[in-house]
């Protein structure tokens, strides 16, 4: 058994803040006018990925460090010169001072995420009935853009962010170390998953299915092909983050998935 607490959450936050330097790397490298930038100040590192981006935010803060105020003047600064709010995406592990040390300097609230794990070794397989015209596979070489499409189709309820998407897509499946994955319906692609592995933590992400193609088991085929590209990997441990309550959640908890902790957004009051 692997239990929750400190020495399971640096895991899991230095898996995430890994994935998410390896896009902002490949934003500087796609999209170079967008400033994309990150630093590591007290453990915790940010990430600039433009003002309005969710990658633009830092994680870890606290858990591999005890902040100092002088450390939140260097982030501050990081992001308020680039025209970017300050947000925090905090591990209640990182302890009480933290969140104190927040409030005092005038962070809220405003999102909770639910942080999952799952111990491979011990996971016997993906739960549910397998559609056989549904296959999941690997994304091949130059199929960068089509996977971007795909993606981006699958958060259509989102149309505000359609471009953003189209350009988010395209960095994640250029970003180092990261493993895209479609699923096709009778040969056509309709789904998309992302797995990003760093010291035998696998990462489940990008998980989205175009509209039309829902409720047929795609992302189930989505989620088994993962976790057997995490074990050929010599991965010992599955992440997964999602809204506290949502639909996403419980999928994950059905297929074995214990929640380690739910973290806090905190935001910087203009």
């Amino acid at each position: 058994m692997i239990f929750a607490g400190p020495e399971l959450a640096r895991r899991l936050e230095s898996t995430e803040a890994s994935g998410c330097v390896s896009f902002v790397e490949a934003r500087q490298r796609l999209s170079p006018e967008t400033g994309a930038q990150w630093i590591e100040i007290a453990g915790a590192h940010a990430m600039f990925d433009g003002p309005t981006s969710p990658v633009t935010q830092t994680f870890g803060l606290g858990m591999f460090a005890e902040p100092t105020a002088a450390d939140l003047d260097l982030i501050e600064r990081f992001f308020q010169e680039r025209g970017a709010p300050v947000s925090h995406e905090v591990s209640p592990l990182a302890g009480v001072p933290v969140a104190d040390l927040l409030s005092r300097r005038g962070y809220r609230p405003i999102e909770f995420t639910s942080v999952m794990y799952m111990p491979l070794p011990y996971h016997s397989g993906v739960t549910g009935e397998s559609n056989p015209r549904v296959r999941a596979r690997l994304m091949a070489t130059g199929e960068e853009d089509l996977w971007s499409r795909i993606s981006a189709r699958g958060w259509s309820e989102h149309i505000e962010w359609t471009g953003f998407l189209r350009e988010f897509g395209q960095a994640t499946a250029s970003s180092e170390g990261v493993f895209c994955f479609f699923a096709d319906l009778d040969g056509e692609p309709v789904a998309t998953g992302v797995l990003r592995c760093h010291s035998g933590v696998a990462l489940f992400g990008g998980a989205c299915t175009v509209p039309e193609a829902r409720h047929q088991g795609a992302q189930r085929a989505l989620l088994a092909a993962r976790m057997d590209m995490a074990r050929s990997q010599g991965c010992d441990l599955a992440m997964m983050c999602a809204h506290p309550g949502s639909g996403s959640q419980r999928n994950a908890e059905r297929q074995g998935f214990r929640i380690a902790y739910t973290r806090i957004k905190w935001q910087l009051a203009p």
